[in-house]
């Protein structure tokens, strides 16, 4: 009878080690939450850059004046129509000695 409460005794501390520490356990399964958690994290970021990138394709698509306003601010393109001045700022004065 004794070696039989021994051997069950060693049996339930075989499955509670198992239980916290082996795979599968609480441990294993706290990490895996927290990788989830930063997984759906970078999925919502990803997700809504992909939606901005859909609506600028979209806007690309419709009509000519996101293709213009984008030619104008990356190119530095303007209409045949227009002039273009260009306002280079001057070197300050200066200053006088005082003797």
């Amino acid at each position: 009878m004794r070696i039989l409460l021994v051997v069950l005794l060693i049996v339930l501390l075989a499955l509670q080690y198992k239980l916290w520490f082996g795979e599968g356990g609480f441990a294993n399964v706290r990490r895996l939450e927290q990788r989830v958690a930063e997984q759906v994290e970078e999925n919502k970021f990803l997700e809504q850059r992909n939606q901005e990138l859909q609506a600028e394709v979209e806007d690309l698509r419709q009509g000519y004046e996101a293709i213009e306003e984008r030619a104008r601010s990356e190119m530095g393109m303007i209409r045949q129509d227009e002039e273009f001045y260009q306002v280079v700022p001057g070197t300050p004065p200066k200053p006088e000695k005082q003797e």
